[in-house]
């Protein structure tokens, strides 16, 4: 077995110089143009968002992976599908324009592939909460919106995968605090959590605060809401 793998790890080593990145032997148009092909099929046959690291693998040295991501964006100009940068990398993504056709044909806006999560408003409302506050505890979920958030919420949220458990809150009790996860920016198409809607700016303005929100005094009617009690039921 040792010596299986030790053989597999050098033939991989082997496999790996042999492949030709620089292209040197090509005219510049030519090789730059072959860089592009790579690094479209590696994002178009990639299930996750690929990484800045991932691509470095498979061009030169001297190639800049921005203005290769540039010029692929360029030529999708007029497709229903764009390349994205999101959750840290880039993906293939159809435009929202087209997410009416897709969901028609598939009964979700995610395709085919399954990734579109099915979100209610109070789901999508805690999850905003999650985003801009996190970490943030159950409790403070709960005194944001002036009533009980429940573990089933918070639970389909987890299953979901959009957010994790984040550290023990310095509270009594030292609650669990929940924070977002990559599936959450992958899901809304966000590059990092600086890509949110700036909510620095809001309470710069003077028009948010964190204290007004768990205070219960932002979006009075969704704490008074009955529509979705079964959602937000206490324990």
């Amino acid at each position: 077995m040792a010596l299986t793998t030790r053989a597999n790890r050098a033939k991989g080593r082997t496999d790996e110089s042999l492949f030709d990145r620089e292209l040197d032997h090509l005219p510049p148009d030519a090789r730059w143009r072959e860089w592009m092909h790579r690094v479209e099929a590696t994002i178009f046959a990639a299930s996750e968002p690929v990484g800045r690291e991932t691509l470095a693998r498979i061009v030169g040295k001297s190639c800049s992976i921005d203005l290769l991501i540039d010029d692929i964006r360029e030529e999708l100009r007029g497709r229903p599908y764009d390349l994205v940068s999101v959750a840290g990398g880039w993906k293939h993504l159809t435009r929202p324009a087209y997410a009416d056709a897709i969901r028609s044909a598939f009964g979700t806006a995610g395709g085919g592939n399954g990734r579109a999560v099915d979100l209610t408003q109070s789901d999508v409302l805690v999850l905003m909460c999650i985003a801009y506050f996190q970490p943030i505890t159950r409790a403070e979920l709960s005194s944001f919106f002036g009533k009980e958030i429940s573990r089933d919420l918070i639970g389909h949220l987890r299953g979901a995968g959009l957010i994790a458990s984040g550290p023990r809150s310095p509270t009594p009790g030292a609650p669990y605090t929940y924070v977002t996860t990559k599936a959450f920016l992958l899901e809304f198409a966000l590059d990092t959590l600086r890509d949110l809607p700036d909510f620095g700016a809001l309470e710069d303005a003077g028009l948010l605060s964190k204290e007004k929100l768990l205070a219960g005094d932002i979006m009075p009617e969704f704490s008074g809401s009955q529509q979705e009690a079964g959602v937000m039921a206490e324990d």
